[in-house]
């Protein structure tokens, strides 16, 4: 029996006072005085958020787990400062946690980061630390912090690297995730997070990121951003920048999710990239919520997609649970010690 392992989802349906929270700790910085103090938050009210939305659709679509984090662009770590964001940071991976110690055989935690634009990443390494201590299996990376102007440096930089060897030395991956847009000219989720992705897997090419980090596993969601489609116009550029071989330059150490939102892009999707990159996920419930009136089915249902795939059983069940097993392999091993 093949598990169907959702590799991208967020928790986007957070309690109303968790949200409020944010409101006025938002509120507080910008008037100079302490935030207030936490709401209690009860299973029951975190229960009642997921029940009906993401637990809902996990049944309806048969999916089997999804591997959950907080609201991408609710992460904003431009906004405040340090201090700010890490207090954001841990209530938003505090309250995915407790997601999972609830449903422990539906969510798999993945945490935010605390990665405010001035700061340098060992906030960051901490908080992933602490993550990883409580059972959480990876994160997401922020790789333009200040939220759409692509000041930071490029994910070759050394700036990153205490962070990578972090990374390693847990055995977790990255999703490469922006969170929201500051910037008017780059719509959130259907500008600012694909070009992102695509910026991300450009700069890969022109570094030798892998070669100093063989063993560090990133995840470019969304399709991989515009790559897929462009494929020729980046082995051409890898050829042009004298690199290796794409297979061999960035392909051992990065994966893309299936969150594209019709068939034939899905289908792209799995005739350019090796099936060995591509994990199963749906950002549900995410960036896209309607239904598609050409098919009568919600655009952000992505297991169908791959159903209909032209490939063979075991390159579907890869897919679908065997590559988020090796990509996260400390989801792998609490899958073994339950037995699947």
């Amino acid at each position: 029996m093949t598990l169907i392992i959702d590799c991208h989802g967020h928790y986007t349906t957070a309690p109303k006072a968790h949200n409020e929270w944010r409101e006025a700790q938002k509120s507080a910085f910008e008037t100079s005085s302490l935030a207030p103090t936490y709401p209690a938050i009860s299973d029951d009210e975190i229960r009642e958020t997921l029940e009906e939305n993401q637990l809902k659709l996990l049944r309806e679509r048969g999916a089997d787990m999804t591997i959950f984090s907080p609201r991408a662009s609710a992460m904003a770590p431009h906004i405040g400062d340090k201090s700010v964001a890490i207090a954001w940071s841990r209530v938003n991976n505090d309250l995915i946690a407790r997601c999972a110690e609830l449903y422990p055989d539906k969510f798999v935690p993945v945490c935010m980061l605390p990665q405010s634009p001035k700061a340098d990443m060992q906030a960051s390494i901490e908080e992933l630390q602490r993550c990883v201590d409580m059972g959480f299996v990876g994160c997401n990376l922020n790789p333009d912090p200040g939220g759409g102007h692509f000041k930071h440096p490029p994910l070759t930089d050394h700036f990153w690297y205490p962070f990578y060897e972090k990374m390693v030395e847990l055995d977790v991956p990255a999703m490469i995730h922006v969170s929201g847009s500051c910037n008017p000219g780059l719509h959130a989720t259907g500008g600012y997070y694909i070009a992102a992705d695509t910026i991300a897997f450009m700069q890969l090419i022109q570094g030798n990121l892998f070669r100093d980090f063989p063993d560090l596993r990133l995840i470019i969601p969304h399709g991989g951003g515009a790559v897929p489609y462009h494929w020729g116009r980046y082995r051409g550029l890898a050829d042009m920048l004298k690199q290796p071989d794409l297979a061999v330059h960035v392909m051992n150490n990065v994966f893309f999710d299936t969150c594209v939102y019709h068939q034939p892009g899905v289908g792209l999707l799995a005739d350019v990239i090796d099936n060995k990159n591509i994990l199963f996920g749906s950002e549900m419930v995410g960036a896209v919520r309607g239904i598609d009136p050409t098919t009568g089915h919600y655009f952000d249902d992505t297991k169908r997609y791959v159903d209909a795939l032209d490939i063979t059983d075991v390159e579907r069940r890869a897919i679908f649970e065997g590559n988020a097993r090796r990509v996260f392999p400390r989801l792998d091993q609490q899958l073994k010690g339950r037995g699947l």
